[in-house]
């Protein structure tokens, strides 16, 4: 195979940020928040556009701070100054670090009392799925010297906005995740034709990885697999150096990465004969897939999703699903809000990049998953790669 994929521009214009700044700050504005601070990388990527694999070393706090008017102030070590002159940021604030014992702090408490002048609220992520990512003691110092301030200022969850800004993807981001999806699709292609038995889970993962590295993806950091006789029991070990033998059935999981967009979905590959019972069970988890696919659109919620697909596992004798849920959002970060669960009560927006994540333990000891990345649109959704085969492939080799 000599498969060659188009990859879309990298980054972003400037339009596109202060579009992404503006409605946050028309979000804040709606509950009274003068200003809030970011410390994690996607968010930080999402609203200045600096972009470095310097995150990767956890000595230094980088902050972001989005006031509710004017364009966002960075607050970061003095060694990432000068690569802000690729952004949209003009007010770059640094100050020398590591210095544990005031590394930023002052700095952005100083900020922060600056630009909170109305309400004297400030926001930051408190919510689930996220973290701070600065020391504890840092934060729970600098929420005392801000309530101790003149306006004597609150800090107060705002994970919803951020969520409710990131979650609906502009063109330029859906172009990005869906070569990235693209990648992903012909690498688990290039193991349909490359795959025997003999290897081991780690030198099939390898393989792909690089064939998709060839193909454009920057990186590939999560890539897992799992095997056994007639199925497996987890979706998230591995790889390992397990060989892969007749009457094994193996799964890869993984997200290529594409400037900064993930991919995230699955294959299952059979190698000889395996039992009837793992082809019935892979025949129930694709049309499980079709259910999720024929439901999910614009106005419909995330729990609808679920019980389409969950209705079609049921009536095919799943014995349960240990995931907890059954897709996901996907772009910046390899799984985003919202969760496909079964009380879901996220309404699905044009725009959104969903993953359908059906799967069930058809026997004791044994699961079945599928997965697929989807945009959702007015009238349904559409697939962002090639499809999943609707008989579990077997390698004859």
């Amino acid at each position: 195979m000599n498969t060659e994929l188009i990859a879309p521009p990298r980054g972003f214009d400037q339009a596109e940020f202060e579009q992404r700044t503006e409605r946050l700050q028309a979000l804040m504005g709606q509950q009274n928040i003068d200003a809030l601070f970011l410390t994690t990388e996607p968010e930080f990527r999402y609203f200045s556009g600096f972009k470095s694999q310097f995150w990767e070393s956890p000595t230094r706090p980088w902050f972001l701070v989005i006031p509710i008017m004017g364009k966002p102030i960075a607050i970061v070590p003095e060694i990432g100054k000068a690569g802000f002159d690729e952004t949209w940021i003009e007010d770059v604030r640094c100050w020398p670090s590591p210095r544990p014992e005031d590394d930023g702090i002052s700095l952005l408490r100083d900020t922060l009392i600056e630009v909170s002048t109305t309400s004297f609220k400030i926001g930051a992520m408190l919510g689930p799925e996220t973290h701070l990512r600065m020391p504890a003691d840092n934060y729970q110092s600098l929420k005392r010297a801000l309530n101790q301030s003149v306006g004597r200022h609150q800090i107060q969850d705002i994970s919803g906005l951020i969520r409710q800004v990131r979650s609906v993807k502009s063109p330029a981001e859906v172009a990005k995740t869906r070569f990235a999806c693209e990648v992903t699709a012909a690498g688990f292609d290039y193991l349909l034709e490359n795959l025997k038995a003999g290897m081991t889970e780690r030198q099939a993962c390898k393989a792909m990885q690089l064939e998709m590295l060839r193909l454009g993806a920057d990186t590939c950091p999560y890539l897992i697999s799992a095997s056994g006789k007639d199925g497996y029991d987890n979706i998230i070990m591995g790889p390992t150096d397990r060989i892969l033998t007749q009457g094994d059935v193996l799964i890869i999981d993984t997200g290529a990465n594409f400037d900064g967009y993930f991919s995230d979905f699955d294959r299952n590959y059979a190698f000889g004969q395996v039992d009837k019972q793992t082809h019935y069970a892979y025949e129930a988890v694709y049309a499980s897939t079709e259910a999720g696919l024929e439901t999910a659109s614009a106005g419909k919620t995330t729990g609808d999703v679920w019980k389409a697909m969950w209705n079609v596992l049921e009536n095919a004798g799943a014995l349960g699903n240990d995931v907890g849920r059954m897709g996901h959002g996907l772009g910046m970060q390899l799984t985003e809000w919202p969760s496909n669960v079964e009380n879901g009560d996220v309404t699905l927006e044009a725009g959104m990049i969903l993953t359908l994540e059906p799967g069930m333990t058809f026997a004791p000891g044994k699961m079945m998953v599928h997965e697929e990345n989807i945009l959702i649109t007015e009238t349904g959704c559409e697939l962002l790669h090639k499809r999943a085969w609707p008989k579990l492939p077997v390698i004859n080799r």
